[in-house]
This record gives C-alpha cells, sequence and structure tokens, in this order.
C-alpha cells in the first residue's frame, strides 16, 4: 500500500468516527425532543389546573389523588403547588431547548466535518485512479 492508501485509511477511520458521532447526536436529539414534548403536555395539564383552582371560591373542598387515596387539601395550598409546578416545568423546558439548541449545533459541525472527509477522500481516490 503506497502513502496514497494509508492516507485513505487513515481518512475512513476519522470519517467512520465522525458518523458513529453524528449519529449519537441525533439519538440524544431525538430523546432530548420527545421529553421536551411529554413537558409541553405536562405543563398545559398543570395551566387547566391552575385555571379550575383559579375558578374556585375560596371556601371550596379540594381533593388530591395520593395513590388510590382522595386527600382534603386547602385551596391556597393546592394553588401553591401547581404554580410551583408550573415553574419547574417552564425551566425544565428553557434546560431542554438549551440542550437541543447546543445539541443541533454539534449535529451541524459534525454534517460539516463529514462532508470536507468525504470530499477529501474522493480527492484521494481520484489521485490514485489516475
Amino acid at each position: 500500500m503506497g502513502p496514497g492508501g494509508a492516507e485513505a485509511s487513515q481518512m475512513q477511520k476519522k470519517f467512520e468516527g465522525e458518523l458513529v458521532s453524528f449519529k449519537k447526536l441525533q439519538k440524544d436529539l431525538t430523546k432530548t425532543t420527545t421529553l421536551r414534548s411529554q413537558l409541553d403536555g405536562q405543563l398545559n395539564e398543570n395551566k387547566v389546573v391552575k385555571e379550575e383552582l383559579d375558578l374556585l371560591e375560596e371556601n371550596a373542598v379540594v381533593y388530591k389523588l395520593i395513590g388510590p387515596a382522595l386527600i382534603k387539601q386547602d385551596l391556597e395550598e393546592a394553588r401553591q403547588n401547581v404554580g410551583k409546578r408550573i415553574d419547574y416545568i417552564q425551566q425544565e423546558i428553557k434546560r431542554h431547548e438549551s440542550g437541543m439548541e447546543e445539541l443541533e449545533k454539534k449535529a451541524e459541525e459534525k454534517r460539516e466535518s463529514i462532508s470536507k472527509l468525504q470530499q477529501q477522500m474522493q480527492q484521494i481516490m481520484l489521485k490514485q485512479a489516475q
């Protein structure tokens, strides 16, 4: 194998490594997107609960499902808990969105790297064919 063959082999290994890394980034992005979507669902559910709690009069009786039992809960406490849950979910959504942006940026960098390696390997193959 001539010097061009060793160079092509080395480049092929680098290309395969970048491809594996790119596929992992795509998998992570899909997972993060799914989690982000689930958080949206939870946020909407909690907003509906908050709206319902806000409609209640102060002396209304509220129950919370804990396991198989309905437990009486203070209305103000229920409102605070839902509010805290909404805040937490919104923070988690922001965290997932910034994670998605980072993964997308890294994936784009890998795409560019893979494209450059493909071009370089094609040039080496053309030189070897001549």
